[in-house]
């Protein structure tokens, strides 16, 4: 697999440089979690580093390379279209319904309690 070099800014990892395996698309994965062993035996803290372009090209706008940005939040403001626990959200999904769901479902399939052939 190919790795590249990829800078980290801000909290723990700031300045440092790090080989990271890319994708099959040729990028990084869009979020690195470090795992930090507590010194007390406790649970590892997870440290969350976002993907972000490190500059773009002046003709057509195109990343040049990616660096890690520090994510204070964790895992908490994953972004726009992150699933997490709960599935895909999709951009045509209505908000606040669960993948899965239909919002106002009702048991009876003829739209506004309307009289339908099977009734009759």
């Amino acid at each position: 697999m190919k790795s590249q070099d990829t800078p980290f800014e801000g909290g723990p990892m700031d300045g440092r440089v790090l080989p990271v395996l890319l994708g099959p698309t040729g990028h990084p994965p869009k979020t690195y979690r470090i795992p930090v062993p507590d010194a007390a035996g406790g649970p590892p803290t997870v440290l969350v580093y976002r993907r972000v372009p490190r500059g773009h090209s002046s003709k057509l706008g195109l990343p040049q390379g990616w660096k890690y940005e520090f994510a204070a939040e964790g895992d908490q403001g994953a972004g726009k279209w992150s699933g997490g626990l709960s599935g895909l959200k999709w951009p045509w999904s209505k908000p606040g319904t669960e993948p899965g769901t239909q919002s106002g479902a009702t048991p009876d399939a003829t739209p506004g309690g309307r009289r339908d052939d099977a009734d009759e």
